[in-house]
């Protein structure tokens, strides 16, 4: 049964297990990974998982160009299957392209419905920090996070290219 855990260094053979399933060059959305984070190292890893928490407290300053946001892998016992972040405010980058949610599933793990339980868990703590609603993007050929965003009430607001490529743009109403 998988689990929606805050990130953390027990998992990193885990987690490097993940991404090399992803690939060279191969975006994970919902884990927070920045080109400059050293990972492979346990103490890159260490400090990496450390900027994460930091980075779900509002109170604590933040970089201009990032936002609070709440960091969840998708684990079953000690396999990360996925990851989900909720960023708990838009800026400008975010309203036009990333909107309050981002997810990845690991290619062995997909079509098994875990970015739709993740994101219902999300959306429950959306709900609990106060958004009434929810904007979430996906690319334009990406049938099933469209899917996804659509089972839980998804409205398409339009379609447009964007820094990242076109993208499909929703909200969700909480």
């Amino acid at each position: 049964m998988p689990e929606l855990i805050a990130p953390t260094v027990r998992l990193h053979a885990a987690w490097l297990e993940a991404h090399d399933e992803w690939g060279p060059g191969v975006h994970e959305d919902g884990f927070g990974l920045m080109p400059s984070d050293e990972v492979d190292p346990p103490s890159g890893f260490a400090a990496w998982v450390a900027r994460l928490a930091d980075e779900s407290e509002p109170a604590k300053a933040h970089d201009a160009d990032r936002v609070p946001c709440t960091y969840r892998w998708i684990v079953e016992g000690e396999r990360v299957l996925g990851g989900i972040a909720l960023r708990h405010e838009l800026n400008d980058f975010l309203l036009r392209v990333g909107g309050h949610v981002g997810y990845g599933i690991r290619p062995s793990a997909r079509r098994r419905g875990l970015a739709t339980w993740a994101l219902g868990r999300m959306l429950g703590e959306a709900r609990a920090l106060g958004l009434d609603r929810v904007l979430i993007t996906c690319e334009v050929d990406n049938i099933a996070s469209a899917k996804t965003i659509e089972h839980h009430g998804g409205v398409l607001e339009d379609v447009r290219d964007t820094e990242l490529g076109t993208a499909r743009r929703y909200w969700i109403k909480l």
